[in-house]
């Protein structure tokens, strides 16, 4: 829920007139933003994958339960929905890059895990992105300092 939806809050209330530089600021960030999607997008392809199986595998891989994310789970971090979820996962079974297996405590759940091939893939990935995260980190730290808190009254 945004500032201005909270009940009780009004528009005006949480809004303030925004200088030119935090605009250039905002702009630089979406920018940024937008240039690593771009990057990122050509790294997978240069590893065989699309910007959505990596996006999956990181997933999987991310996920803090030893046992794997669940479908649901992994819906939750890419913000999808189930069924487009369970259609990216399928197509990443066929491909070698994910299995599925049966939860050891419920085994109406159904978990997933990398591949080795997927593992290997996402490791290529992985290395590169945290560099060009690092090499993002002044950027990102230049604007996170001109930010001024929002006050909700």
């Amino acid at each position: 829920m945004g500032l201005a939806q909270r009940p009780g809050t009004r528009y005006e209330d949480v809004v303030r007139k925004l200088t030119d530089r935090e605009f250039a600021d905002l702009l630089a960030f979406r920018t940024g933003l937008r240039r690593f999607e771009h990057w990122s997008e050509g790294q997978a392809r240069v590893v065989g994958l699309t910007h959505a199986q990596h996006q999956l595998l990181l997933a999987i891989k991310g996920h803090p339960d030893e046992r794997g994310p669940t479908v649901g789970d992994v819906a939750d971090y890419l913000l999808l929905r189930h069924h487009s979820t369970v259609e990216l996962v399928n197509r990443a079974a066929s491909g070698g890059l994910v299995s599925r297996h049966r939860d050891s405590h419920d085994g109406r759940v159904v978990r997933l895990k990398l591949t080795e091939e997927g593992g290997k893939r996402l490791g290529q990935l992985a290395t590169l992105h945290l560099d060009e995260l690092r090499r993002m980190a002044p950027l990102l730290d230049h604007l996170v300092d001109g930010i001024e808190p929002v006050s909700t009254r």
